[in-house]
């Protein structure tokens, strides 16, 4: 098996995925749509959407109900992008070798096409109770996405991150950002595709656990191409 080559075919799968979940660039709002897209369709490695749906079929799943989670989770994460890039932020002009939201449409528009991507998630998400008989399992998932996304999880990370930024910090604190700011979305792609495949407790444990360390390596390799790498 060429890997490269298996990976690629997973993104490809997922990019059409994420497609039939975006808005139509139409009405009056149609600019911030454009935003939205435009954000989301910047390319990446799709790698959250790609273990939800290796979790959920490592566990035996099989059905189309992950499919609006996957794009869920690449809204939200896109999301967490945009707002990122923003001069309040880190104030980037590129990202993923092109400009950034913001530069592009504006701030004002960076912010709401953020928001509004954040939102279309939950929107989306609610759509998987249409394609499966078992809603309580559609329910846990949508728990875990709520929760490692929000103040408990990425954007409670985010918001220490920020609010120490240049500061000399604890090894504490830096797990706490790292396991928050990075690990949570992991975490929660691969945990949504282990409970909507029906796993047990023990199992659910087992995998956020698995996640965790995942986005810790991811973490680091990121620190160090920050320092590393050219654009």
């Amino acid at each position: 098996m060429d890997i490269r080559a298996e990976i690629q075919t997973r993104v490809d799968e997922i990019e059409q995925i994420i497609k039939r979940y975006l808005p139509e660039e139409e009405g009056w709002q149609k600019t911030i749509m454009e935003a939205m897209n435009y954000s989301i369709l910047a390319g990446g490695k799709r790698l959250r959407p790609m273990l939800m749906s290796e979790t959920y079929r490592l566990f035996g799943g099989k059905s189309k109900v992950i499919e609006p989670f996957m794009a869920a989770m690449e809204m939200i994460h896109t999301h967490s992008l945009i707002h990122d890039d923003l001069p309040a932020l880190d104030n980037d002009d590129y990202r993923r070798g092109r400009l950034t939201t913001h530069k592009v449409y504006g701030e004002a528009m960076g912010v709401l096409s953020g928001v509004a991507l954040l939102n279309r998630a939950y929107e989306v998400m609610i759509s998987a109770f249409d394609l499966t008989e078992d809603k309580e399992r559609v329910i846990a998932a949508m728990r875990i996405m709520a929760d490692k996304t929000g103040i408990n999880g990425m954007l409670g990370g985010q918001s220490v991150d920020v609010e120490n930024d240049g500061k000399p910090l604890e090894r504490e604190m830096l797990d706490y950002i790292y396991k928050n700011k990075t690990s949570a979305l992991i975490e929660a792609s691969m945990m949504t595709g282990a409970v909507l495949a029906g796993v047990s407790e023990e199992e659910l444990e087992v995998v956020e656990q698995a996640a965790e360390n995942i986005g810790l390596a991811f973490q680091i390799q990121d620190d160090i191409l920050d320092v590393t790498s050219t654009q």
